[in-house]
């Protein structure tokens, strides 16, 4: 049940969150035809943002209604640099909390834009807490990855600029899912879209949150995945409530099928993907998800570590 004293996002809040994206003006990413399996479907390449993320989106539209100078979110890299991008346009203070351990690549980016950069460890040390202390200490107003009513609208409006590029209502969108954020901003862009979540093995808390139909948490020893981007360990309630009805069962992808959709988006589309930003892709070109050719799969990301990179595509 959501609960009555906290802001649901809307339909409408994502068409004003596409207002105020193309006032800054933030140019559409490109919506690709390719072909899987002698079907065509589509890419929505949010590799291609200012910021290599789709994050860009949620992170704008949530500091223009931020209500405050100091925003302070809590990231592995691509929230991050989109609240530090963000910030930086508005002239707003950003500090974002990031694992010790997120791709150098990112961590370099979200201090280049400007924002303090506040280190944790990751296992060890509860993320959201440290943000909590932070807060508590210098002040500021949090910037919740995937669990802000801002951020899922501002999100959503890469649905609504996809389906105006297709030129119809996509028939079915599958998106990576970390939190769940960007699945409930595009299940709020195109309501007649079936939304397929898909997430790493043994990181699918959301879609097992859906099945259970309350919050579940990872396990004590979790299964190391190469998606850093995808680790929430639980979603909000907020997500699961408005997700449980419009989401479809759950899909889980390997590192392997990852890895083989990053060499696949470097062969055929010529274009950088991080891992994270591949899920969709990988379990499309794994027979893991229907696809007619009302199908648009995103690629929400393409900050990959460049060594790692390199590996993955030589390993091809």
């Amino acid at each position: 049940m959501i609960q009555e004293d906290i802001r649901i996002p809307t339909a409408q809040g994502v068409a004003a969150a596409l207002k105020s994206i193309q006032a800054i003006p933030l140019a559409p990413t490109p919506l690709i035809p390719i072909e899987i399996g002698g079907v065509q479907v589509h890419v929505k390449c949010e590799n291609l943002q200012p910021i290599g993320a789709f994050k860009i989106r949620g992170a704008w539209w949530r500091l223009n209604n931020l209500g405050g100078d100091h925003a302070v979110a809590v990231s592995s890299g691509n929230h991050a640099q989109g609240v530090a991008w963000a910030a930086k346009r508005l002239g707003l203070k950003a500090t974002i909390v990031m694992p010790r351990d997120a791709p150098e690549v990112k961590l370099a980016n979200t201090k280049a834009l400007g924002a303090e950069v506040v280190l944790y460890e990751r296992p060890g040390e509860d993320r959201d807490a440290v943000a909590a202390k932070l807060i508590e200490e210098r002040g500021g107003i949090l910037v919740h990855a995937f669990g802000d009513p801002w951020v899922m609208e501002g999100q959503g409006t890469a649905g609504l600029e996809a389906a105006e590029q297709l030129g119809r209502a996509p028939s079915r969108i599958v998106t990576c899912c970390g939190g769940g954020g960007l699945a409930v901003g595009l299940s709020l862009a195109c309501p007649d879209a079936a939304i397929h979540i898909v997430e790493p093995e043994g990181w699918d808390m959301v879609g097992q949150a859906i099945a259970a139909g309350e919050l579940v948490r990872v396990s004590d020893t979790p299964r190391k995945t190469i998606c850093d981007a995808l680790q929430p360990d639980v979603t909000k309630q907020l997500n699961l409530d408005m997700l449980k009805d419009r989401a479809e069962p759950g899909i889980t992808v390997s590192d392997e099928d990852i890895r083989q959709a990053q060499r696949w988006a470097f062969a055929n589309l010529r274009i950088v993907v991080e891992p994270g930003g591949a899920a969709a892709l990988a379990a499309a070109l794994a027979g893991k998800v229907p696809l007619d050719d009302g199908t648009i799969l995103m690629i929400t990301g393409g900050n990959a570590d460049p060594a790692r990179f390199a590996e993955t595509i030589s390993a091809g």
